[in-house]
């Protein structure tokens, strides 16, 4: 081979060298950019199950204090039902 050859062929080395370089940067910078989308994803989820149990928990809260009062409503509709009829 030619000193110019080798040249060359160091030269075409080098720029694919620094091409994959350039590549493993991106590809570096492209999965920290899926590492915060990952953590604010489970942050979001986070929230959205502690936001469904607040809602559940309310909910209950209705439940066991509206349910006695419609059925103390409904027995007096039948009492004064029962009563004037």
């Amino acid at each position: 081979m030619s000193q110019e050859n080798e040249q060359q062929m160091l030269e075409v080395l080098r720029e694919i060298r620094d091409g994959q370089r350039e590549v493993l940067g991106l590809l570096s910078a492209q999965r920290a950019a899926a590492e915060e989308q990952v953590r604010k994803s489970r942050e979001s989820i986070a929230e959205s199950i502690a936001l469904q149990r607040l809602a559940l928990a309310r909910q209950r809260t209705v439940t066991l204090i509206a349910v006695p009062g419609i059925l103390v409503c409904m027995a007096a509709i039948a009492y004064l039902v029962w009563r004037y009829f």
